[in-house]
């Protein structure tokens, strides 16, 4: 192999990977996911919405990579344990298949603590998208707050409001609106076609 073929591999790599980054709709988890529930520090308290199991596997049928971003700020105020976040979340992806979601990222962070990673911040898209080497443009955030939306933006994803959860409640200028996560999953994929 000549020098010019070495030097040119790397180069090419770079471009090949560029066209190879993967898709993600990032997801809020209370109120887009599963019943909005006040601090939820019970598994018995864990209900998945409607049509949220196969809207799931139809994203990642399609290719698209599903994480959930939550904010979990009842830690931060002491009013449940990471212990028992942990108890809700095993709970949530049992009832919704260990399959539907690749990834969950969350931050105990109060409101007021200065944090990059709490919603509406994107500290946990970005730690995210260099996991899993994703192109955000491409991608989608979910959620039912006006924070989910801001973090999508910020991150530079596409944004889609559900109007689950406090969804109907929210003064903000997502790029899309829908019902529920099944519709929104549905725009996502229609989102493909054009």
């Amino acid at each position: 192999m000549c020098k010019s073929q070495m030097m040119a591999q790397p180069a090419i790599r770079l471009i090949i990977s560029q066209f190879m980054q993967k898709r993600a709709v990032f997801l809020d988890r209370d109120g887009t996911l599963m019943e909005e529930v006040e601090y939820c520090d019970d598994p018995a308290r864990v209900r998945v919405l409607p049509g949220v199991r196969e809207a799931l596997e139809r994203l990642k049928a399609a290719g698209y990579l599903t994480i959930v971003i939550t904010n979990q700020s009842g830690i931060g105020r002491g009013l449940f344990t990471d212990e028992q976040y942990r108890a809700v979340e095993a709970e949530f992806i049992r009832q919704i298949g260990r399959k539907s979601i690749d990834a969950t990222y969350y931050c105990p962070d109060a409101p007021g603590v200065l944090s990059s990673r709490r919603k509406p911040e994107p500290g946990m898209v970005s730690e995210a998208a260099l996991e899993f080497d994703i192109d955000l443009r491409n991608s989608f955030f979910v959620g039912d707050k006006a924070a989910d939306i801001e973090c999508g933006r910020r991150a530079g994803t596409r944004t889609i409001l559900v109007l689950t959860g406090y969804g109907r409640e929210q003064q903000c200028e997502p790029d899309f609106v829908t019902e529920d996560l099944p519709a929104a999953a549905q725009l996502v994929l229609q989102t493909d076609d054009l």
